[in-house]
């Protein structure tokens, strides 16, 4: 891979800042927090501190939608591929979480069960006298 001072400033200017901090990353070998990386991509650029204050947030949302980068604790950058992924699961975490999961899961269906549940016996057979006076018009006969 070439290196940063092998790219010539019309190279440079027309890569992205991802491209860039990808290889600062990779030249530097560690992390670095996003506003000394940034602070690198401008001063290969030749860019002003306006510049910086105006186009960090924008730096910031290309690394956080690259899969290139990951965030580290306390706001490192660094190169995913320098990073394994460790998942973790301890198998009594992981059932003391299913029990929860089904209590609450029988909870919910309790409650539910007891607002739903209609039996035959309970229906109200007067909601059919309520509509024994209901007269339906046409448009026709309303005179409408």
């Amino acid at each position: 891979m070439k290196k940063l001072k092998d790219y010539s400033k019309e190279e440079l200017e027309l890569m992205g800042y991802d491209d860039i901090a990808y290889i600062i990353l990779e030249e530097s070998k560690k992390k670095m927090k996003i506003n000394d990386l940034f602070k690198k991509i401008c001063e290969v650029l030749g860019l002003s501190d306006d510049d910086f204050v105006n186009q960090i947030a924008d730096f910031f949302e290309i690394l956080t939608t690259d899969k290139k980068f990951i965030l580290l604790e306390n706001g490192y950058w660094d190169l995913r591929t320098r990073h394994s992924e460790k998942v973790v699961i301890e198998e009594e975490e992981e059932e003391e979480f299913e029990e929860e999961s089904n209590e609450n899961i029988d909870e919910n269906v309790e409650e539910t069960e007891d607002d739903t549940y209609y039996d035959d016996d309970d229906v109200d057979d007067d909601a059919d006298d309520d509509l024994k006076d209901l007269v339906i018009m046409d448009e026709e006969e309303d005179g409408l």
